[in-house]
């Protein structure tokens, strides 16, 4: 796994602030948004090298994925224009064509929009409620994939366990790590 260098963490907190400034990711100190998203990044395992965001909004986890994991193909999906057009603009900023694409599209239409194509991992943070995000991140996933998502502060997972079809794995830096059954 590779380390964010502290000149990548100053590129991905300038991008972000350009989000945080049209009112895409809330108020919180751009410091912690980053630091809240290397949460993800210590969770998904090595061997992920496929990863779809889904409801990236301002690019929070998904850019810090990106630009921390050079090893991984991501995905940043949101239904918004006005999201994806900026999305896009980061991702050209922070040189990430290459291994990024971005696609506006209701996450529920996407099994079909993305005719069979799977990801190792599917990363969420603030989606919906666990059901939802669970129904919807399933069928993106490959056989072996891992459903990660970001847990409310002081969680314990409660909300995850006995859920049909899923098994908390554990939860790495706030981040709920849940496998299919």
């Amino acid at each position: 796994m590779s380390a964010l260098s502290s000149d990548n963490r100053a590129r991905l907190i300038d991008a972000l602030g350009e989000a945080q400034r049209i009112g895409m990711l809330g108020d919180r100190p751009l410091e912690e948004v980053v630091d809240h998203s290397l949460g993800f990044v210590q969770a998904l395992p090595p061997q992920v090298r496929t990863v779809i965001d889904v409801g990236s909004g301002g690019g929070d986890p998904g850019l810090v994925i990106a630009m921390a994991r050079p090893d991984i193909a991501l995905t940043l999906v949101d239904r918004r224009a006005k999201r994806t057009d900026l999305l896009v603009r980061l991702v050209g900023r922070l040189g990430l064509r290459d291994r990024v694409e971005v696609v506006e599209a209701d996450v529920e239409d996407l099994p079909i929009q993305a005719a069979g194509r799977t990801w190792d991992a599917v990363t969420s943070r603030g989606f919906g409620p666990p059901e939802y995000t669970a129904r919807l991140g399933a069928p993106l996933l490959a056989p072996t994939g891992l459903l990660l998502v970001s847990e409310p502060p002081g969680s314990d997972g409660a909300r995850w366990r006995g859920m049909p079809g899923w098994e908390l794995r554990e939860i790495v830096a706030g981040v709920a790590i849940l496998e299919r059954r």
